[in-house]
C-alpha cells in the first residue's frame, strides 16, 4: 500500500495522535510521502519538527502522486475541498482525517487513524463517489486550471446596499431572473453547506441531482429548485457596480457585467473512503445534532 498525506496543521491537531501514526507507518514499513507545504510546517513547528526529520519522502505535483493508492486529508473539509482539486480525475481515493471542527467530509477522527489505516490494509471499507462541478465562460478562464468544486458554485454582490439580478436558463431553457443576494448551484456534497445556511434541501450523496437556491431573494415565492445533475446552467448577472463575485467552494473571483457562465458536472467523480457503520445519516445526526434535547 502506497499513500500520500496532505494537509495543513490546525489548531486541534494533536503531536501524539500525529506522532504515533507516523510511527506506526514506518514499523509497517508502509510507502509514504508528505505533500511538502505541510511537512515545512512541521518542520517549523516545535511538537512536529522530528516527525519532519522522519519522513524525508515530499510531493508538491499531481503527478508526483502517481501510484498512491489514498490521499490522507489532514484538516477540516476545506481540506478536502484542497485535494479534490489537486487530484481531479486521477485514480487516487480521498480519506478524510478530521483535524478541524464540523467535519462533514472527513470521515475519520484523527484518534482513529492507526485504526483505519489497518482496515484499509485489511479492504473493511467502502468507496463513496462525489459530483464535481467546473465553471466556463464566455470571457477567459476562470480560476486557472482548477475551476473544479464539490460543494458549490456561488454568485454573489459585490456591496451591501445593492440586489444583483442572475438570469438563469437551464439547458438553454429560461429559468428565472432571479433579484437576491446572490445564488447557489449546490451538489448533494454541497446541500450541508452554503446551500443548508440558506434554506436549501438536504440531498443524500448519491442523488445525481443539483440544487438552485437563491440567497436572501426579493421574493418570497422563490424557492430552491431541484434539478438533474445532467443539466447545464447558465448565468447572466446585471449589477450597478457592474461588478459581482462568483466563487467555487472556497476560491473566489471578481467578474463584471458582461460575463456568462455555464455550470456543469464533470465527467470525472472524486472518490472517497468511508468506514464501517459510520454512514450518511449517522454523519447528519451527530453533525446537526438532530434529536439532542438542548434545553437543561
Amino acid at each position: 500500500m502506497k499513500i500520500a498525506l496532505f494537509g495543513r496543521l490546525t489548531a486541534k491537531t494533536s503531536p501524539g495522535v500525529l506522532s504515533d501514526f507516523v510511527r506506526f507507518l514506518l514499523e509497517r514499513e508502509i510507502d509514504f510521502s508528505v505533500f511538502r507545504p505541510y511537512r515545512d510546517e512541521w518542520a517549523a513547528h516545535a511538537d512536529f519538527k522530528h516527525l519532519a526529520a522522519v519522513a524525508p519522502k515530499t510531493f508538491e505535483h499531481r503527478n508526483e502522486v502517481a501510484g498512491v493508492d489514498y490521499l490522507y486529508c489532514m484538516g477540516g473539509d476545506g481540506t478536502i475541498l484542497e485535494a479534490a482539486r489537486f487530484v481531479r480525475e486521477t485514480p487516487v481515493l480521498l480519506v478524510g482525517v478530521n483535524m478541524g471542527r464540523l467535519g462533514f467530509l472527513t470521515s475519520v477522527p484523527q484518534e482513529e487513524l492507526v485504526e483505519r489505516t489497518i482496515d484499509l490494509q485489511a479492504g473493511a471499507w467502502k468507496e463513496d463517489p462525489r459530483t464535481v462541478l467546473t465553471v466556463h465562460a464566455n470571457k477567459g478562464e476562470l480560476f486557472g486550471q482548477s475551476p473544479l468544486g464539490i460543494n458549490e458554485v456561488s454568485l454573489h454582490k459585490m456591496y451591501g446596499n445593492e440586489m444583483i439580478i442572475i438570469h438563469t436558463y437551464v439547458n438553454g431553457e429560461f429559468m428565472n431572473s432571479y433579484w437576491a443576494d446572490g445564488l447557489i448551484i449546490a451538489t448533494p456534497t454541497g446541500s450541508t453547506a452554503y446551500n443548508l445556511a440558506c434554506g436549501g434541501p438536504i440531498i443524500a450523496p448519491q442523488s445525481e441531482t443539483l440544487v438552485i437556491t437563491p440567497i436572501a431573494p426579493h421574493s418570497l415565492t422563490v424557492r430552491p429548485v431541484v434539478l438533474p445533475d445532467f443539466s447545464v446552467i447558465t448565468l447572466a448577472v446585471e449589477s450597478r457596480a457592474r461588478k459581482s463575485m462568483i466563487a467555487i467552494d472556497n476560491q473566489s473571483y471578481i467578474v463584471e457585467n458582461d460575463i456568462e457562465i455555464a455550470v456543469t458536472k464533470t465527467d470525472f467523480q472524486i472518490k472517497l473512503v468511508r468506514f464501517g457503520a459510520r454512514g450518511y445519516f449517522s454523519t447528519l445526526r451527530n453533525r446537526l445534532n438532530w434529536g439532542v434535547d438542548t434545553r437543561n
